[in-house]
């Protein structure tokens, strides 16, 4: 039976440009050198150049990428440490409860999720700014960083540890020589994910975020409600280009890992041979 078919063909093609074609019409009006976004006049890069003299989209600019990097810090280490128990603890006490808090986010909405961490921060009295959009972020990011290093761990050859404990180190020294080594791209893609997640959150960072802490997607939002400018447009191009670079770079560090854990999959064989 033939899996390829005119009919899948226009089917993929009819929802790849529903998907991506607003997107490029977007990145190519960025370039417009009009300042009517749907008037085309000519290719110009002065807006970018406006942009970047617009003190109100850098300093959004700059608490989005402090936010994303501190929250996804934050999350890679705790998504990471709640991966090991899950995966190496066992059953025990409590398991069924802590895994469902954990992937809780996953499914949560983030109105929900936004809308309870507001009330918490306004209950133990924790005024909103990047601290609080940080904790917010973190809450909703590190599920998907323990999906990522569970999905590694499951996979792991639990003998590489036994060995380095047979040669005397102990437990946290064979995590940190060699467990961790060996997941590091899946902990990297979960951090490059989580970082994505929270350069493009909206929701949750309006409950969370304070009138000194504007974040650039609450930015841009507030300005296309005045209508949409071409600097928008050029800040959402650089936007979607980040966000792009950050998924393709995920994409291939879990490759790459699955390409190392075949290789040693295979050299385990041989040498039991």
């Amino acid at each position: 039976m033939r899996r390829f078919s005119w009919f899948n063909a226009t089917s993929l093609t009819i929802g790849f440009l529903f998907l991506y074609l607003p997107m490029v019409i977007l990145i190519i009006y960025s370039f417009n050198e009009s300042k009517l976004v749907t008037v085309w006049a000519g290719f110009s890069t002065k807006w970018y150049g406006e942009l970047f003299q617009n003190q109100a989209f850098l300093d959004a600019a700059w608490v989005t990428v402090k936010v994303a990097v501190l929250s996804s810090t934050i999350a890679s280490v705790l998504g990471t440490m709640a991966a090991y128990v899950l995966v190496r603890g066992g059953r025990f006490r409590g398991r069924t409860l802590f895994s469902g808090m954990i992937y809780a986010p996953l499914v949560m909405p983030e109105v929900i999720t936004g809308l309870s961490l507001l009330l918490l921060f306004i209950g133990i009295g924790l005024d909103r700014g990047v601290l609080t959009i940080v904790l917010a972020h973190t809450t909703f990011s590190m599920c998907y960083v323990s999906v990522v290093v569970s999905s590694r761990l499951v996979s792991f050859d639990r003998s590489l540890e036994e060995a380095a404990l047979d040669l005397g180190c102990s437990p946290f020294e064979a995590f940190r020589l060699v467990t961790l080594p060996i997941i590091a791209p899946a902990v990297i893609s979960g951090w490059l994910l989580a970082f994505t997640l929270s350069l493009d959150d909206l929701v949750i960072a309006s409950f969370t975020a304070g009138p000194s802490s504007t974040t650039l997607p609450i930015k841009i939002f507030s300005a296309v409600r005045l209508g949409v400018s071409p600097e928008i447009n050029a800040l959402s191009t650089i936007m979607i280009s980040i966000v792009t670079v950050g998924v393709i770079s995920a994409s291939l560090l879990s490759k790459r890992a699955l390409v190392r854990q075949k290789r040693e999959e295979r050299a385990a064989e041989q040498t039991a041979d």
